[in-house]
C-alpha cells in the first residue's frame, strides 16, 4: 500500500482508520467518492502487471498507454453509476490429481476498482478484525498462524483439536447475508452498489455467462477481504463472545481465510464447539463439511494416551503441514511438523511436470534459472521449523528428477551422478533450510 501522505485520498483514508479505530459502532456514510482519479493511479500501479488477461483482453501495458484519459473516463462512468463490472473469464487449475479447482480472471478496469474498494474497506475493517486471523491481511501471513498454533499447544493447557472444513465456502458465501454485515459499518448507497455489481458481475465459462445467486468471485482482488468481513461476524465474534464464556476451560482460535483450527482444554468442551460450529454455519446458509472436520485428542499427553490405548497419536493437517506431538533431546514435549503427504506427493509431481515439458523447449542455462526460483519458493513457504526432513526429501527428489530429465533430452551419454554432482558444484541450486523458526520472538 502506499504511504498515507500521497494523495488527499491516502490522507483521508488515515482519517478514516483513526475514526474506525475510535469508534467501533460508527457507520461510515461517504466513502465511494474517495475512488477518483488520482487514487485509482495508485490502484493501477499496484497491479501485478504479467497477469493473465480477462475477456476484454485488455494488458496492463495496453490500459497504461492512455492511462490518464482511461481513468478519467472509469471516474465519470463511477460518478454517474454507469460503471459495471465486466464478467471474469473462468478457467481451471489442477487441485489435486483428481479434481480442479476453478478460478475468475478479471478484466483490467475491474482490478483497478476492486483494488481501490478493497483499501477503503481495509482501513476500516483492519481496526475491527481480531488477532485470531491471519490470511489475507496486510503484515500477517500463514507462518504467523503457524507460529500461534504452535505456541498455543505448547504453553496453553490444550489437549483436544477442533478440525472444521466449510463446504465450498468461497461458491457458497450468502450474498444477502453478506451485505447486511457490510452495512454494520458502511451506509453509503454508492458504495454498496458498486459492492453488490462485483458479486453478481459473474463469469464466462465456455463462453456461457453464468452469474451466481451466492459466493464471492474467484480470483478477485476483493473477494478475500469480502470473506474476512464475513467470517469476522459469522465465526470470529461469535468464537470470542459466546463460546468463550460458555466453556469450562482453556479455547482459542486461529483462522487463515476460510482454514481454522480450534485448540480446547477439556473433552466436553471440544464436543460442545463442535456441534456449535455446525448449528453456527447452518444459521448463514453453509454447511461444515461432514467427512473433512473432526474433533480429535491433542497435545502434551496424546503420545502416553494413544500408547495406553493401544492406539497411534492423533495429527491434524492445517496449512500444508501435518502437525504431530513431539519429544524434544530434553525429554520435553513439543509440536512436529512435516509437509502433509498431500503437498509433498502433489509438489513432487507438479515439478516433475515441468522438467518433462521444459528439458527441450530452451536450453539447460534458461530452464535452470526457473528451477532455482520454483526450488526457494518451496523452502520459502515450507522452511519451518521441524520441516527439515521434509525438505530434504523434496530437494533430493527433485535432483532425481533433474538428472533423469537431462539424461532423456538426447542419445548422449548419460550423465553419472558423480558427473551431475560436479555439474552441481558450478550451477548450484538453493538448499533446504529453515526460513522461519518458531522459537524466537517473531516470524517473518
Amino acid at each position: 500500500m502506499p504511504h498515507p501522505d500521497i494523495g488527499k485520498t491516502w490522507q483521508k483514508l488515515s482519517l478514516i482508520t483513526g475514526h474506525a479505530r475510535r469508534d467501533r459502532n460508527f457507520r461510515f456514510t461517504s466513502l465511494a467518492h474517495l475512488l477518483d482519479a488520482e487514487f485509482l493511479r495508485d490502484c493501477y500501479k499496484s497491479l501485478n502487471r504479467n497477469k493473465a488477461v480477462g475477456i476484454d483482453k485488455v494488458s496492463w501495458e495496453d490500459y497504461g498507454e492512455n492511462l490518464n484519459e482511461n481513468l478519467e473516463l472509469l471516474v465519470s462512468r463511477l460518478k454517474r453509476k454507469k460503471y459495471k463490472p465486466i464478467p471474469a473469464k473462468r478457467v481451471y487449475i489442477p487441485k489435486d490429481e483428481t479434481e480442479k479447482r476453478p478460478l475468475g480472471i478479471p478484466a483490467l478496469e475491474n482490478k483497478i476498482v476492486e483494488r481501490g474498494i478493497t483499501w477503503i474497506l481495509e482501513s476500516i475493517y483492519e481496526q475491527d478484525f481480531l488477532d485470531c486471523s491471519y490470511g489475507f491481511r496486510p503484515k500477517r501471513n500463514c507462518h504467523q498462524a503457524l507460529k500461534s498454533i504452535n505456541d498455543l499447544i505448547t504453553f496453553q493447557p490444550v489437549n483436544h483439536i477442533v478440525e472444521a472444513d466449510i463446504k465450498g465456502f468461497f461458491d457458497s458465501v450468502p450474498h444477502a447475508k453478506l451485505m447486511e454485515f457490510i452495512q454494520i459499518r458502511m451506509n453509503d448507497t454508492t458504495m454498496l452498489n458498486l459492492i453488490n455489481k462485483f458479486l453478481k458481475a459473474g463469469y464466462i465459462d465456455d463462453g456461457i455467462l453464468v452469474k451466481p445467486n451466492q459466493g464471492t468471485p474467484q480470483g478477485s482482488i476483493l473477494s478475500p477481504l469480502l470473506a474476512n468481513i464475513f467470517l469476522h461476524y459469522v465465526l470470529d465474534t461469535w468464537f470470542e463472545t459466546t463460546v468463550k464464556s460458555h466453556v469450562k476451560g482453556f479455547c482459542e482460535l486461529v483462522r487463515y481465510a476460510d482454514d481454522f483450527i480450534c485448540v480446547v482444554r477439556h473433552s466436553d468442551d471440544a464436543k460442545r464447539i463442535e456441534q456449535g460450529l455446525k448449528n453456527r454455519f447452518k444459521k448463514y446458509e453453509l454447511e461444515i463439511h461432514p467427512t473433512k472436520s473432526r474433533n480429535i485428542s491433542f497435545g502434551r499427553f496424546e503420545r502416553e494416551n494413544a500408547g495406553k490405548q493401544n492406539r497411534r497419536a492423533n495429527t491434524f493437517n492445517f496449512l500444508g503441514f501435518t502437525h504431530y506431538c513431539d519429544i524434544s533431546r530434553k525429554g520435553n514435549f513439543k509440536i512436529g511438523r512435516k509437509t502433509s503427504r498431500k503437498k509433498f506427493t502433489a509438489k513432487c509431481k507438479e515439478m516433475n511436470t515441468w522438467l518433462k515439458a521444459i528439458r527441450n523447449q530452451v536450453k539447460t542455462k534458461d530452464w535452470w534459472k526457473t528451477l532455482i526460483q520454483k526450488l526457494r519458493g518451496h523452502f520459502q513457504y515450507y522452511g519451518v521449523s521441524e520441516n527439515y526432513k521434509s525438505m530434504d526429501m523434496f530437494y533430493r527428489a527433485t535432483m532425481r528428477m533433474v538428472r533423469k530429465w537431462m539424461n532423456r533430452r538426447s542419445q548422449k551419454r548419460k550423465m553419472s551422478w558423480d558427473k551431475f554432482n560436479k555439474y552441481l558444484e558450478h550451477y548450484p541450486l538453493p538448499k533446504p533450510r529453515i526460513v522461519h523458526s518458531f522459537y524466537l520472538s517473531s516470524v517473518r
